[in-house]
């Protein structure tokens, strides 16, 4: 039961994957939404930074390994990169459980034919299957912490007494308070695509930012395009967490987040500044987290920042791992 590796280097053949895909990330417990072809497939067509490169690795015809890379050539050399980079906080191949250590081996031998200079590996969480990979000969690893991922582990009710701080918990019951003073306050899920959130992410989002002096993620067209040509399939697929706040009958904020094998992702949001005295992002953060553990989750990950909100709900860091193999000319 020999394994080979296919390098897909055009978009049609990536997206052909997409079944094979699936059953795949299924069958990968540590795998985020961030490596399902929803996210993936979208964030591909919208940036196409390089020239792909994704390492296909197959067993009896089931595909037991995805290394979802693109070269890049900058100012910094000729680079592998894995597809996601910049937008994702969770970057990482799959490897199926059963046969991690034979497909990782393919994946080596494979990349080390593509024509790199660099071979980077970032923001890999605790327990990444790229974190199997062995420096390849004639190249030297680089290792270092790269970015800090605020993780809340959940536990006790969904009235968040066991494991949110009181004081949090307080905060979270007066800006109920003062929205409810302010008029009827109701969180919508959102469940369609086409029923408007996310030009109300993009509003809010863009508000929130420039109330600040500062511009946003959403600024830029590409980073829109993704976003949009993403959510379907995230819907579908039952990944996506979306949720409205309404005040009164205006939309005072919106919530984006994913979610699967008992951890949510808190993505992206924003707020009206008009409503900031209401603290509706910690609104829509408290009833994110009461439905995560309504439905039976273990973990919040606030990911990449660490902005003091994210300790203010109890949050503790997690570090994201960057591997770097860089070839030594002899």
């Amino acid at each position: 039961m020999s394994l080979f590796a296919e390098v897909l280097t055009e978009e049609p053949a990536l997206a052909a994957l997409e079944p094979d895909w699936w059953d795949l990330w299924l069958r990968c417990p540590a795998a985020t939404p961030f490596q399902s072809p929803a996210w993936l497939l979208p964030w591909w067509r919208s940036f196409a930074p390089g020239r792909l490169r994704t390492i296909a690795v197959r067993q009896d015809g089931q595909l037991v390994g995805l290394a979802p890379f693109y070269l890049e050539d900058g100012a910094l050399g000729r680079r592998l990169l894995l597809l996601g980079l910049g937008t994702t906080d969770y970057l990482d191949l799959l490897l199926d459980p059963d046969q991690a250590g034979p497909a990782a081996a393919v994946i080596e031998h494979a990349a080390l034919d593509l024509d790199w200079e660099s071979w980077e590996l970032e923001d890999l969480a605790s327990g990444a299957a790229a974190l199997r990979l062995r420096c390849p000969a004639a190249c030297a690893e680089t290792a270092a912490g790269h970015s800090a991922c605020p993780t809340l582990d959940l536990a006790g009710p969904d009235d968040l007494s066991g494991c949110v701080p009181t004081r949090r918990r307080k905060q979270l019951r007066r800006a109920l308070t003062l929205a409810r003073k302010r008029g009827a306050t109701e969180i919508e899920p959102v469940e369609d695509a086409a029923d408007g959130f996310l030009d109300d992410l993009e509003r809010l989002h863009g508000a929130r930012w420039a109330d600040q002096g500062q511009s946003g993620l959403l600024r830029d067209d590409a980073v829109r395009r993704f976003h949009r040509a993403a959510l379907p399939g995230l819907l579908r697929s039952g990944l996506a967490r979306l949720y409205r706040l309404r005040i009164a009958g205006r939309v005072a904020g919106a919530f984006h987040g994913l979610s699967a094998r008992g951890r949510t992702y808190a993505y992206l949001g924003g707020f009206d500044p008009d409503y900031a005295h209401e603290s509706p992002g910690a609104i829509l953060i408290g009833h994110a987290i009461a439905a995560a553990l309504r439905d039976g989750g273990r973990e919040f990950h606030f990911l990449r920042g660490q902005e003091p909100y994210k300790y203010a709900w109890g949050a503790v860091d997690r570090w994201n791992r960057r591997r770097s193999f860089r070839r030594v000319r002899a």
